[in-house]
C-alpha cells in the first residue's frame, strides 16, 4: 500500500509533472464533452482530418513568427471549410475527400517541415510533449480549453439536436449551417489545446475513446457526458504518471490506457444483459 501511495505521490514533487497534471486534467475534459457530440454526429474521420492537418499550419506558423497554435487553428478550420466546398461541389462523398484532403494537407507539413529548419522537434509535434510543458503553453491550453468548454456547455441542448436530428433542429428554427461550423470550429479549438498532449496523429483517439466508453455504457446524453469526463481525465492522468515512471511517450501511454477502458466497457456491456436475463429467468421459475 505504502508502495502504491509512493508511486502516486512522487511525480508531483516534480514541478514539470504538476504542470503535466494540470495539462493532462483539462485536455481529458474538453476532449471527453466534445467526443460526446463527436461520436452521436459520426464525425471520428473530421477530427482525424483536421488533427492531421494542422501540420502546414504549425510550420507556417513558425516561419511567419506567429503562435503556433494560430496557425494550426486556420490550418485545421480550412481543412474543414475546404472538404465541406469540395462536398457540395462535386459528386464525392464526404469521407473521400476527407481522406485526400487530410492526407495532401499532411504530406503538405511534412516536406516543408524537412525544407524548414525550425527549432520544433517534429516527434513532439507527431506524438506531444505533455512532461516538458511550459508556463505559456499550460496557460494557452487553459484558455483555449476555457473557451471551448463555456462554448459547449452554453449551445448543449442545440449541438445535442443537431447532432441528433439536423432536419428536426432545421424545422424547429435552429441555425443548423452555424452550429454545423460552430462545432468545427470547437473541433479545431479542441484539437489545438491538445496537441501539446499527444501531438498530430494520437488526438484523435482522445477526441474519439472517451465518447465510444461513454456511449457503450450509457442511454442518456448528461450520464454520457459525466461517464466520459471521468474516463478522459482518469486516463490522461494514469497515462501521464505510467509515462514519468517507465520513461515513456506520455500521449501513447494515455491512449494505451483510453483503449484498455473501451474493452473493458465493451465486456461489461456485454455481460450485464445477459446477468439481468439469468436473474430474470430464475425469478420466474
Amino acid at each position: 500500500m505504502e508502495l502504491l501511495l509512493q508511486w502516486f505521490s512522487e511525480p508531483f514533487a516534480y514541478p514539470f509533472m504538476q504542470r503535466a497534471i494540470i495539462a493532462a486534467i483539462v485536455t481529458g475534459v474538453v476532449c471527453a464533452v466534445l467526443s460526446c457530440y463527436l461520436v452521436l454526429k459520426g464525425w471520428s474521420l473530421m477530427g482525424d482530418a483536421i488533427s492531421h492537418a494542422v501540420l502546414p499550419g504549425i510550420v507556417l506558423a513558425f516561419v511567419f513568427s506567429i503562435p503556433l497554435a494560430i496557425g494550426a487553428f486556420l490550418s485545421g478550420i480550412f481543412c474543414a471549410v475546404a472538404t465541406g466546398y469540395l462536398k457540395e461541389h462535386s459528386r464525392v462523398k464526404e469521407d473521400t475527400v476527407m481522406g485526400i484532403v487530410f492526407s495532401g494537407m499532411f504530406a503538405f507539413g511534412l516536406v516543408l517541415f524537412a525544407r524548414i529548419d525550425t527549432d520544433q522537434h517534429l516527434s513532439h509535434i507527431l506524438f506531444g510533449n505533455m512532461l516538458g510543458i511550459t508556463d505559456g503553453e499550460l496557460q494557452q491550453t487553459l484558455w483555449i480549453a476555457g473557451i471551448t468548454l463555456a462554448i459547449v456547455l452554453l449551445k448543449r441542448q442545440d449541438f445535442m439536436l443537431y447532432c441528433f436530428d439536423p432536419n428536426h433542429a432545421r424545422v424547429i428554427g435552429l441555425p443548423v449551417k452555424l452550429l454545423h461550423y460552430g462545432l468545427l470550429f470547437l473541433l479545431a479549438l479542441t484539437i489545438v489545446a491538445s496537441l501539446q498532449a499527444v501531438g498530430v496523429i494520437l488526438v484523435i483517439a482522445m477526441l474519439i475513446a472517451p465518447g465510444i466508453i461513454a456511449f457503450t455504457l450509457c442511454r442518456s446524453f448528461n450520464r454520457m457526458l459525466i461517464v466520459a469526463t471521468i474516463a478522459s481525465v482518469f486516463s490522461c492522468v494514469l497515462g501521464t504518471l505510467i509515462s514519468f515512471h517507465i520513461d515513456g511517450a506520455t500521449g501513447p501511454c494515455i491512449v494505451i490506457v483510453q483503449a484498455l477502458l473501451f474493452v473493458i466497457a465493451l465486456l461489461y456491456s456485454h455481460f450485464k444483459p445477459v446477468q439481468r436475463h439469468e436473474i430474470t429467468v430464475v425469478k420466474n421459475h
